[in-house]
This record gives C-alpha cells, structure tokens and sequence, in this order.
C-alpha cells in the first residue's frame, strides 16, 4: 500500500506544501483543531464521549506531571494519525483532518519551545539546588493531592500544608545552625528554586496567552495558520522531514479513499447511524407483446442513476435549493459492531488507497450476495460549514428475476460542543471591600502557581514522551479513530439540521426512481408495478421523523 501512495504523490523536498481545510468545511475542522490548544483539564473530553465512541484517560503514576486537554489531545492525534506503525483510519467527511494534525504539531511545537525554556531553568534553579527542589515538589504533590479530593475539608488541608512550608522554610533560613558554604548552599536550596519559579512563570504566562490566542482565533473563524516548517524538507538530507511530509501526504490520501465500514447499528464508519431506508423491488417482467426483456446489468441502472444525480442542484424554480452534492462510487466492507480496528483492501485493484473504477463496476455487478464488499452509490452534502454530514446512499441489486433499489438516509451531526467554547477571562468574583453588599470581578493570573511547578516539572520529560506518559497518563483515544465520527453528536437535537437532513431524503429518492425507470423502459421492461411502488415509497419517505434502521427488532 505504500508504495501505491508513493507513486501516486510527488514526494520531492518541498513539492507539496501541507495546506489547511477546504472552503465550506471549516466550522468542523477549526473546532476540533482548537483542542490542541485548550489548557482546561484533560477529564474534560470524556463529556464528549457518545453511546458508541469512547475516549479513555489513563491515569499516571504522579498527578504532578498529569497533562492537560491540549497537550494529550496534540499528543494522541499525532501519534495515531502520523505514527509509522498506525493503523487505518476511518475518513473525516466535512473536514479537512491534515489541517487539525497540522495544528497539533504547531501547538506541539509552540509548547516544546516553552519547555527547552522552562528545562534550562529548572536545570540552573532546579537541579543544582536538587534537594530544595524534591522538597518543593513533593510539598506541591501533596497539595495536588489533597486539593483533589472531593472534600473540602481536605482541599483547604492542602494549602494549609503550603503555607505552613513556607513557613518553615522562612524559619528554617533564619534559624539555619550551619555557616559558611554548606550553610549558604542549604539556603541557596530553598530561595533559589523560588526565584526559578517566578522566571518560569513569566516564560508559562506568554506561551499561555499565545495558545488561547490561537484557540480563540480558530473558533472565531480565522486565526494564526499552522506553522510546521520541519514538514517541508529544504535539503535531501532532511530525513525527518521528509518522513513527516510524507505521513501528511498519506494521511490526505487515505481521507479520500472510496472504501468505508459498515459496523452494524453503528452504521457506516464516518457517516453516521442509518436513519432511513427505503426498497423498490419488484419481478422483472416484459412489456405485453414480448416474449423476454432485453439483458442489464445493475451498472447500466447504477450508471443512469449517478448521471441524473450530478443534475440534483438544479430545479425548476430559483429558490435556491440543494447545494452541488458529492456523488461517488463507495465500495462498503462489513465490520463487527465491536471491531478494534479495520483493514483497508490492498492489491493490484488498489492505487493510493483507491479502488480501481473496473473492480468498482465488478463488485456492482457480481457480489451481491453472499461474502464480499458492496457497491454503493452516494450522494453526499456538506452543510453548516462541515457540521452537517447527510449521506444518501443508493445500492442496485438483481437476484434471479428480482430487481431491488434500496436507498438508505445516513447522518452524522456537529461536533460534541466541548470544542467549540472559547476560553474564557480567568476571574473571580468577590465582594466589595465598602459596599460590602456588592460584588465585583477580579482579574486571576492566567498560570496559576500549581501550573507553573506541574509545567517546569514536566518540561524536562517532554523530550522522552514514554517516561512522561507513564509518569503522568495519556489520552486514549477510540477505534476505529477518525476524528470526524469519534466525538460527533445526533444531528437531531438541532431542529435546522434535522429538517435539512429529513428534507434531503424526498428528492434523492424521486431522482432515484426515476433514473431506473427509464433504464428498464429502454430494455423492454412491463414498469406498471414498478410505478405503483414507487408512488407508494414516496408517501412513506415524506414521514417527518428518522427512525434507528440499523436496529432490528428481532
């Protein structure tokens, strides 16, 4: 499969230059991109989980040197999404998944120049002075410990236990029985990590506010664009970047690769859960007077349908009406409801991830029965600037003198609104020192004093992210992982886009029908009955309410 992507993509030192998401599709992709930024709590993303994809938290062994939303979300991502090893991934369809690891690596990049930084502070006012610093961490551990439980009794415990160390630590200066170098030396310990704090602060604070500069900006609808330029080699010799360009240019091939999954109630990997299903089958029977009909093949209906389809934009009336859909040719393979993981079809019918237009029509043909991928025809738009997925899918099959065309409603909603906030001016509201009856809002440091020692702490083990990740947990993210369907809500909760999704069905199945129609006309088939079913499908498909078709109450 490599090399298939290698032939089909210019990999030359700067031929291709990584570029951000499609117009129209932003609103999804800026969203989750956002992420990367966000320095809320990690445990945060679990209220994204839906009753099918679950992201998972691992648990550290120190909450010290526990990350933070962007640093696991930009971690995880790029890991799964350009690691060498990793397995397929399910398309993102509305958006533009390069563009989001690209943000990835521009967060992961800002954070590593905060923490070569914060590494040589904590070298010169950390580990030179080693004992004063375990002292220090193991008294903010303890605070994070107790500052985390639930009661709160034992929350105020744990800045009691910081001020009364300050304490001891002023009296133990003061007090200190030893002189000369050793007794500078043992006060150097306790003052000097605490000048190191206040750098490393100043340090934590700028990158703080360029993060939630760019969180904000992406979800404001601009923003500063990815800079990642080790993806664009200048040099031969730059192997790294080379590879990394490389891992970018797969992953937009493997977004547009014409194979999906259908995983039973979970519907189509990336599409969304079935909402609708409608099914015109009838006997194929020759017109009065003949005595057989002339032979077709489902590709000659397949064919006719997708012509008339490419005509669905325009309509007898300017009003406005559907948007230009995307009509392809899906090869769909079965998965289980529960798989971990799923493998894409390789070989010589495969070319950048792409099934081949003969082995297309081939599957169309053959394989309607039995084991085996399926044709499907779809038609799919792209609404409220790639929040709204609706995929009407059309297959044609022909079993002795059955002729069946089933056209199914899929759906996949905006997602989850966890990643569309934008931060928020940390304050805090207190009460007037005269009118003590009125309150005002004070202003709070942006990097609070933990975040300062859990960010200096952490900044040396960021170059071995195995270490750090054991020390302070990582985000899991769900498989089959694609980061469009992972953390995707029901468009029905949102009467506009369940309306449009509803609305889509009507004039996809009368184009359907009709296309077919004519095709079976041509070749000398009797289409009475035909007709009459089709007139009946489109009373049931004008019903205003989607239902679970994937669950079969057997």
């Amino acid at each position: 499969m490599g090399a298939a992507v290698a032939d089909f993509f210019d990999f030359r030192p700067g031929a291709q230059v990584p570029l951000s998401g499609a117009a129209g599709e932003t609103a999804a992709t800026h969203a989750l991109a956002s992420a990367a930024y966000r320095d809320v709590p990690v445990d945060e993303i679990l209220k994204a989980n839906s009753e099918w994809h679950k992201s998972t938290v691992k648990k550290g062994k120190l909450s010290l040197f526990a990350p933070n939303l962007g640093e696991a979300f930009s971690h995880a991502v790029q890991t799964r999404m350009l690691g060498g090893a990793r397995k397929p991934l399910i398309q993102s369809f509305g958006m533009e998944p390069q563009s989001v690891v690209e943000h990835c690596l521009a967060a992961n990049g800002v954070r590593k120049a905060r923490d070569t930084r914060l590494t040589g502070v904590t070298f010169l006012f950390g580990v030179l002075f080693l004992p004063g610093l375990l002292v220090w961490l193991l008294i903010f551990q303890i605070r994070k410990t107790l500052g985390a439980m639930k009661d709160r009794r034992m929350a105020a415990l744990g800045t009691a236990v910081l001020v009364a160390a300050c304490g001891l630590g002023i009296l133990y200066l003061i007090k200190l029985p030893f002189t000369g170098l050793l007794g500078l030396y043992i006060r150097a310990m306790v003052v000097v990590p605490v000048i190191g704090w206040l750098l490393a602060k100043q340090i934590c604070e700028r990158t703080a506010r360029d993060l939630r500069d760019r969180w904000g900006g992406l979800l404001a609808g601009g923003g500063v664009g990815p800079k990642i330029p080790e993806a664009v080699p200048s040099n031969p010799n730059q192997t790294a970047a080379e590879r990394l360009r490389q891992s970018l240019a797969r992953l937009t091939a493997e977004q547009h690769s014409n194979s999906v999954f259908y995983a039973g109630p979970k519907g189509i990997l990336g599409m969304g859960t079935r909402w609708g299903s409608w099914q015109l089958a009838e006997e194929l029977t020759p017109l009065d007077g003949k005595s057989e009909i002339n032979p077709f093949r489902s590709w000659d209906v397949v064919r006719a349908i997708h012509d008339q389809l490419l005509l669905l934009e325009r309509g007898p009336l300017h009003t406005g009406g559907f948007p230009k859909p995307s009509i392809r040719h899906w090869v769909v393979s079965p998965v289980g409801e529960n798989a971990g993981e799923v493998s894409r079809p390789g070989g010589t019918d495969v070319e950048a991830f792409q099934i081949k237009p003969h082995e297309i029509q081939r599957i169309c043909n053959e394989q309607q029965f039995g084991s085996g991928d399926r044709h499907y025809l779809g038609v799919q738009f792209v609404l409220w600037d790639g929040q709204l997925v609706i995929t009407m899918l059309i297959t044609v099959t022909v079993l002795h003198e059955t002729l069946r065309i089933e056209v199914t409603g899929h759906a996949l909603g905006p997602v989850h609104p966890l990643f569309t906030t934008k931060p928020k001016a940390k304050v805090k509201e207190v009460s007037r020192t005269v009118k003590f009856w009125e309150t005002k809002e004070v202003k709070q440091p942006l990097v609070e004093t933990s975040e300062v020692v859990r960010l200096a702490a952490r900044a040396p083990f960021t170059w071995f992210p195995p270490l750090l990740s054991y020390l302070g947990g990582k985000l899991t993210l769900p498989e089959p992982f694609g980061l469009r369907h992972a953390w995707a809500d029901k468009p029905w909760r949102h009467r506009f886009m369940a309306d449009d999704a509803l609305r889509a069905a009507t004039p996809v199945l009368r184009v359907v029908h009709a296309s077919a129609m004519r095709v079976l006309e041509e070749n000398g088939v009797n289409t009475e009955r035909f007709g009459n079913r089709s007139l009946f499908l489109s009373n049931m498909v004008q019903e205003a309410s989607p239902r679970k078709a994937d669950v079969y109450d057997a």
